[in-house]
């Protein structure tokens, strides 16, 4: 769904890049609100009954889409979306992070692996069904919507435990009392890199399209980027397991951030499928221990609202990315835009860098 909202923004329905950063910020808005939501359900209320609710939201107004697909339908439906999936992402996470027979670590490469597994058939097919119509892509979405609402009805009516979890945690993690420092860091370097990473959804499909590249080439980069995970984390995760989760997510993060330095010189597709390898391996190397670390410093009864801190700075980079793009293509061009998304990301990480580096030091005095 995301590539395809900015290309069917200005492309079809003849919307400016603004306008579509500020339909994604909105639905980003809501996204965050339904990460907040969904965290807290899970910690006070069912979470079986949240997530059937959320999915329920999301499914019904990708419905909508295939019959009213217009604007500013488009726009209102679309914020549905963002709500119903966002409490399902916070939800997903936490039902992720509550399983005690493995550790914290494997669990999260999994999902991740799923999650990539869904990019590598969502965006191969979108490619090749909007020549057809937007009408088709819809019905193909619902249909997955569905599948989500079915599953989420026959297997996650589990019993969720919330006493205080026995899975090994980060060496040197603080109490509970004092996390909120380190976390809120995590959580920067996750805005910044999904701010980036917003870029590739919005604003890159577009700059490929302007050189001449066909729309279905550029969805066949993100089929690469889901292939590549999906056959190579196994291997990343072996050898992520002999390091600590900070210095897998400094280590991936600051590959991702390179990326876009090189991505400043691509002008054919052939020089874009490089930078999206080399997008993909800093992906695979930090992204999914993010999540991982910022359950390592939480307890139990906390789980749901750190879960939903970081899918909440998740949708919040993903709203600004687009935004930001389109604003600054209105004054500068894409050489400002990726020097800018580097730097960024480069300097959360950094900051991230500095303040483990004394929460550790200060555990060690202590």
């Amino acid at each position: 769904m995301w590539p395809l909202v900015t290309v069917y923004l200005h492309n079809y329905l003849h919307k400016s890049l603004t306008l579509a950063g500020l339909v994604l910020l909105a639905m980003s808005c809501f996204m965050m609100l339904g990460n907040y939501l969904g965290g807290y359900l899970f910690d006070r209320w069912s979470p079986y009954k949240a997530t059937i609710i959320s999915s329920l939201i999301s499914t019904s107004a990708i419905f909508t889409l295939v019959f009213f697909h217009g604007w500013p339908m488009f726009g209102i439906m679309l914020l549905s979306v963002g709500f119903g999936d966002g409490a399902c992402m916070t939800l997903l996470n936490s039902y992720a992070a509550s399983i005690k027979t493995r550790s914290t670590r494997a669990i999260f490469n999994i999902l991740y692996i799923g999650q990539n597994l869904g990019i590598v058939i969502g965006t191969l097919m979108v490619g090749f069904l909007l020549k057809h119509g937007i009408t088709l892509v819809f019905t193909v979405t619902s249909a997955f919507y569905a599948a989500l609402v079915l599953l989420t009805i026959l297997e996650f009516n589990v019993h969720v435990d919330r006493r205080v979890s026995t899975k090994p945690v980060e060496p040197g993690a603080p109490v509970e009392t004092k996390v909120g420092g380190i976390i809120l860091a995590i959580c920067s370097v996750v805005l910044s890199v999904y701010l980036a990473y917003a870029l590739w959804e919005s604003v890159i499909p577009v700059h490929m399209t302007n050189l001449h590249i066909p729309f279905e080439n550029y969805s066949l980069l993100w089929t690469l980027n889901g292939l590549m995970i999906v056959i190579g984390q196994p291997f990343v995760n072996r050898i992520g397991s002999h390091f600590k989760l900070s210095t897998q997510t400094y280590t991936g993060v600051a590959i991702f951030a390179a990326s876009f330095i090189w991505l400043i010189f691509a002008r054919d597709y052939t020089a874009f499928v490089l930078v999206m390898i080399m997008t993909t391996i800093g992906e695979m190397i930090g992204f999914p221990g993010i999540p991982a670390w910022i359950d390592s410093l939480s307890t139990p009864k906390q789980r749901g609202k750190f879960q939903g801190l970081y899918n909440l700075f998740m949708s919040c980079g993903r709203a600004l990315g687009p935004l930001i793009g389109g604003m600054v293509l209105d004054y500068a061009s894409y050489r400002e835009l990726f020097s800018f998304a580097a730097g960024l990301i480069l300097a959360c990480v950094i900051a991230l860098w500095i303040i483990n580096r004394l929460r550790v030091r200060n555990s060690l005095a202590s």
